[in-house]
């Protein structure tokens, strides 16, 4: 409290409070202080943020309900405040009109490039009904330096899920299941601001486009955009989600009550509208495909790397989505919370034959938790029903329904469910999907509805698993289990093959760099499985120093790779190593470890987005190897501490991994030995102190 007291009123009303977890671990919701107390020392947060974060109206679902954050709740993060600045940290001074920057070590002020946004829309397409704007194409350009000012108002960031949050009265688009009943549709949340947009919009096209560096999400499609192409582009350092398809306001739009709300939040050009609002602002026949999508959610973890609301006949294939804070694909999200088995008809959509298909998904659910690569909620087909009127024909329904086909997802260890139908979801078709290192279902989900046709797919963990409620039906079939480290022959390669940008007749135009994500066992193998991103034909690999020949190139997220024996995947890699060196991975089979577990799909920079790490000191993590030096790699952060360090039994030197700046530093050396002599020696790191020791792998 003496901190804030020193501070003046205008910079107090600048802090923000962070609170990750706290509205659910699929959340992160933040809200500023508005004023401090000095004689009473309290202080008063904005409004109605915190009303929302801490006091949502609540109704009663076997499915759950919206979860309010205890008030006592202490943050996890302060920021906003110029007297916190950090290495590498910036702080604006509205009122000052002075931007603040605190170079990192060895930062030169005069090198650096500073852009500070102020636009919030960069493009806005956005015609009416009767005269949508059509036969527009943007490609080859940037879209940068945008910003987002919304979550910085009394409103703050009251998240719910996916980055829908409440911005109004706590009871929200809680409709009629709340006391008292709170605005309709139900589900009608507020979504993030897209920096690049379209509405009322027909055939309009983005292709090889850059979407980088922007503060909302990177590109909206929503309200009578029909037939919209969004092919070959690539999303990255994005604060929110990367697509986002769709408004939360029209479940219903044929249903004249809605009208209002629609043309008030689903288009910016709504007091321009006079057609009636019915089947033609439906969100119809859009296409995701051959897209890169990384590194978003760089401010707003609980963001997915596409979001599907309510649509008809949208595509979403062949996109390789990495490095994601939460989930990749998320379809219907809310709208499906108060449906289940028991209630299956409480809400209804318009949403009708979807696809996600052919898409990669990896190192996912970063930073929150309680999702999946792929995850859906609520109705997803119109039914179809028989002769009598009133019995749903299966056959006909599930061909209107979500097709989730012939997906790869992997390295999402803290997963619930890999493919995940979440409340009230329905009328899905999961077939011929992978999973592999994605958790420990890989399917399932809480309270859905049912109608879940589960065939022909490839799976490292179990299947069908519902702990809240049974869904009404399910079909499962054909499906084969895997190992969790899948080799080149447990998996078709006629899968890999269609999976990713670029595996079908379209060539993206952009690339990303070539980086190996996962490599099969090496023990006893002949080949192995690599997978990763930014492959091409040419893409060369490497053991050690020395060029492979007879690479199988399958697609941009796979290869297969002849390996002599003896080779370590750490020595498999797509630039020549050091000469004479080797870099093994944490997840070597060569490295033994006691009391330490694995993470995978972080976004700090680890080397191949994964570590090991222990919270119990004396947990101690040991390799054999046969060379004369050796490199330890792991983490400097603030919540590690003293690592001991062992060779061939001998004393133990105490390392500090706590960072001379206050920063995180991911994957960087944190002990190199003397020369040793020529021959086998073991080599023992033990956790001394601090709340975490992480290992990120040695270099022999």
């Amino acid at each position: 409290m003496a901190w804030f007291g020193s501070l003046t009123a205008g910079q107090v009303a600048g802090v923000e409070f962070g609170y990750p977890g706290g509205n659910g671990p699929w959340t992160e919701s933040r809200c500023r202080v508005a004023s401090f107390s000095a004689a009473a020392g309290t202080l008063r947060m904005s409004q109605p943020c915190w009303t929302n974060v801490t006091a949502r109206a609540s109704y009663a679902q076997a499915s759950g309900g919206l979860p309010s954050m205890s008030p006592h709740t202490m943050p996890a993060r302060i920021e906003n405040a110029q007297a916190l600045l950090g290495s590498g940290q910036w702080f604006l001074d509205g009122a000052g009109g002075t931007l603040y920057y605190k170079p990192s070590t060895g930062q030169q002020m005069s090198a650096l490039d500073v852009e500070l946004p102020r636009l919030e829309t960069l493009v806005q397409g956005a015609g009416t009904l009767a005269a949508p704007i059509h036969d527009i194409t943007f490609s080859g350009l940037q879209f940068s330096f945008a910003t987002w000012n919304a979550p910085s108002t009394g409103s703050g960031f009251a998240d719910v899920q996916s980055n829908l949050r409440m911005t109004g009265a706590n009871n929200q688009g809680m409709c009629t299941f709340s006391n008292p009943a709170g605005s309709c549709p139900w589900g009608s949340l507020t979504q993030p601001l897209a920096n690049v947009s379209f509405t009322a919009s027909k055939n309009v096209t983005l292709t090889g486009n850059r979407f980088t560096q922007l503060g909302g999400a990177g590109l909206g499609v929503m309200y009578g955009a029909t037939d919209t192409l969004i092919q070959g582009n690539e999303f990255t350092d994005i604060a929110s989600t990367a697509i986002l398809l769709g408004c939360t306001y029209d479940p219903l739009p044929t249903n004249p009550s809605d009208a209002a709300g629609i043309k008030q939040n689903c288009t910016p050009n709504g007091a321009n509208e006079t057609a009636a609002i019915g089947t033609n602002e439906i969100l119809t026949g859009t296409t995701v495909a051959d897209n890169v999508i990384h590194h978003i959610g760089t401010d707003y973890s609980s963001a997915s790397g596409i979001t599907l609301l309510f649509s008809q006949h949208t595509t979403i294939t062949r996109n390789n989505l990495y490095d994601l804070p939460y989930t990749g694909i998320t379809a219907g999200v809310i709208q499906g919370h108060v449906n289940q088995a028991s209630t299956p008809q409480n809400t209804t959509n318009i949403n009708s034959s979807n696809t996600i298909s052919n898409n990669i998904l990896h190192d996912y659910l970063s930073v929150r938790s309680d999702g999946g690569a792929v995850y859906v909620e609520g109705h997803q087909a119109q039914y179809v029903y028989q002769a009598d009127g009133t019995t749903i024909d299966p056959v006909r329904t599930l061909a209107k329904g979500l097709q989730v086909t012939g997906n790869i997802a992997y390295n999402g260890p803290t997963t619930n469910f890999t493919y995940y139908n979440d409340a009230g979801s329905e009328w899905i078709n999961w077939q011929g999907n992978i999973a592999f290192r994605a958790g420990d279902k890989a399917h399932g989900g809480c309270s859905p509805t049912g109608h879940f046709w589960i065939t022909g797919n490839y799976f490292s963990a179990g299947i069908q698993s519902y702990p809240c409620a049974q869904p009404v039906d399910t079909h499962a079939s054909g499906n084969t289990t895997i190992p969790a480290t899948p080799r080149p022959t447990d998996l078709p390669n006629a899968l890999l093959r269609a999976a990713g940008t670029g595996s079908g007749s379209f060539t993206p135009a952009l690339s990303v760099p070539a980086k190996i994500f996962y490599v099969s066992p090496t023990a006893n193998a002949t080949e192995v499985l690599v997978a990763g991103e930014g492959f091409g034909p040419a893409t060369p690999v490497y053991i050690g120093t020395t060029p492979v020949a007879g690479v199988t190139h399958l697609s941009s997220g796979f290869m297969i790779v002849p390996v002599p024996a003896g080779t370590s995947a750490g020595q498999i890699s797509v630039t020549p190593q050091v000469p004479g060196s080797i870099r093994l991975n944490d997840d070597d089979s060569t490295i033994t470890y006691s009391g330490y577990a694995y993470a995978g799909g972080r976004s700090y920079g680890d080397h191949q987005n994964d570590v090991h790490y222990a919270t119990a000191n004396g947990s101690t993590a040991s390799l054999t190897f046969t060379g004369t030096k050796v490199t330890v790699y792991g983490e400097q952060n603030t919540d590690q501490g003293n690592i001991g360090i062992s060779i061939d039994g001998g004393p133990q030197q105490v390392v500090s991994t706590l960072p001379s700046d206050g920063v995180r530093h991911a994957n960087v050396a944190v002990y190199t030995s003397g020369l040793l002599s020529s021959g086998r020696h073991t080599i023992v790191v033990t956790k001394l102190s601090g709340q975490y020791s992480t290992l990120d792998g040695f270099t022999v």
